[in-house]
């Protein structure tokens, strides 16, 4: 029997959360900013690397803290998947789980929701030294 998760995921999706008084939608770019910034404040965390259009962006000024963050909703739980930078010097399985642990908690207390995986890509060590 296989492993496999079968479950298609849901791109560009919002979160609703049932309340008392109404109800709140929390869009992924929201969530995927949280998890931008959670991964950032990571000791050895050069920087987010996402793509092309988003480096521009990046590069002419607008400030975009989801770059290299991708979201999946799967069952009312949040999958994210990111790329970083190692910076020169740091462990990289280190920074790696720290970078987990720093975004799944950012998912759980900050947002409330269900943290189910975190993936993540070093794609790239910085060597410019600080």
């Amino acid at each position: 029997m296989s492993s496999k998760d079968t479950r298609e995921p849901v791109y560009e999706a919002e979160i609703e959360i049932e309340g008392t008084e109404g109800q709140a939608v929390v869009s992924d770019d929201v969530i995927a900013t949280v998890v931008g910034l959670a991964a950032a404040e990571v000791e050895g965390v050069a920087h987010l690397s996402g793509n092309l259009t988003k480096e521009v962006i990046g590069r002419n000024g607008i400030k975009n803290n989801s770059k290299g963050v991708r979201i999946n909703l799967i069952d009312g739980r949040v999958a994210t998947e990111l790329s970083i930078c190692v910076q020169y010097g740091y462990s990289v399985p280190r920074v790696a789980k720290n970078v987990q642990e720093k975004v799944r908690s950012a998912i759980e207390s900050m947002l409330g929701f269900a943290s189910d995986r975190v993936t993540l890509h070093v794609v790239g060590v910085d060597l410019d030294r600080k």
